[in-house]
């Protein structure tokens, strides 16, 4: 990490939490959107629970980065699980709306509560430097290995999720819910813990963003990036499969980082929008979807 300061490489750490938190995101929204069949459009809104869940601690009762993540997946996880029970009777664009709907609640509830900074937004002091053991350790780059750790965790369990009976169970919703609830499959006990498992994940990623950014406020905090990114990403890589939010975010994520840097941030949704609807018409299976037919076409021959 000390290599990176001598190569003046801050924006490194930057750029790669983005890409992470986004790993996280991916991850979440495909435990429901992907593994399941139902599109969730409030990503924003679960992250932002999270960011503000943190705002909230800090101006009431200031705890370590680590409980902070925890705090503020629980309040999102509690926020999904509420959401699932109110809207998962819905199905296809029906509830795509509830969730879309969800957001635009919730950001009016924040635009209004001025505990937390209202529509004014509210600052978050982080220090330059953390000591651990006795060591300095730039803030920064502590925010990098937390989300890290995060992302890593997020795969893990979305690959066990999809291995697990509970993940078999999914899937069946996905490709055909009535059959399933005939069959026998709690479709609804599932579909239960799966909002509030990407719910939560959700609100970890955004837990740590009040402290990475320094000031947060609504348009920040819920941003249309979150809900198009958390997405565009499974969608490029592959909404099937573990594997695929993590190829989707990372190719996506670093490619608007490039862009950010040679062209404009404000171009970055324009290549989530057209990626997403390349993938969704020429390749709906994404990238891992594309590597699995080649491997099969290779082994047929």
């Amino acid at each position: 990490m000390a290599g990176a300061h001598y190569l003046n490489a801050d924006y490194f750490y930057y750029a790669s939490y983005i890409i992470l938190q986004y790993i996280v995101l991916a991850t979440a929204w495909n435990i429901l959107g992907g593994y399941c069949g139902y599109v969730n459009f409030g990503s924003a809104a679960f992250f932002a629970i999270g960011a503000y869940a943190t705002v909230f601690m800090s101006k009431t009762l200031p705890l370590p980065l680590p409980l902070l993540i925890l705090i503020g997946g629980a309040a999102s996880g509690i926020a999904g699980l509420a959401m699932g029970y109110l809207a998962l009777r819905l199905r296809g664009s029906f509830f795509a709306i509830a969730t879309l709907a969800l957001a635009v609640v919730l950001q009016t509830f924040v635009v209004n509560w001025d505990y937390v900074g209202g529509s004014r937004g509210a600052y978050v002091i982080r220090p330059d430097n953390l000591e651990v053991a006795g060591f300095q350790i730039n803030y920064i780059e502590y925010l990098f290995g937390i989300m890290m750790g995060l992302g890593l965790v997020s795969v893990i369990a979305a690959r066990a999720i999809e291995r697990s009976r509970f993940g078999y169970g999914l899937a069946t919703i996905r490709d055909d819910e009535l059959a399933a609830e005939a069959c026998g499959v709690p479709t609804l006990r599932l579909k239960l813990i799966a909002t509030t498992i990407s719910g939560a994940f959700m609100g970890m990623a955004g837990a740590p963003f009040p402290l990475y950014i320094g000031y947060l406020q609504p348009s920040s905090a819920f941003g249309l990036e979150y809900a198009l990114n958390s997405i565009a990403m499974p969608m490029v890589g592959g909404t099937t499969s573990w594997a695929g939010p993590l190829v989707g975010a990372l190719l996506l994520g670093s490619a608007q980082q490039y862009v950010t840097v040679t062209i404009s941030s404000a171009a970055n949704l324009l290549i989530s929008g057209i990626m997403l609807i390349a993938f969704v018409i020429i390749a709906p299976r994404g990238l891992v979807g594309i590597a699995e037919a080649l491997f099969r076409r290779r082994d047929r021959s």
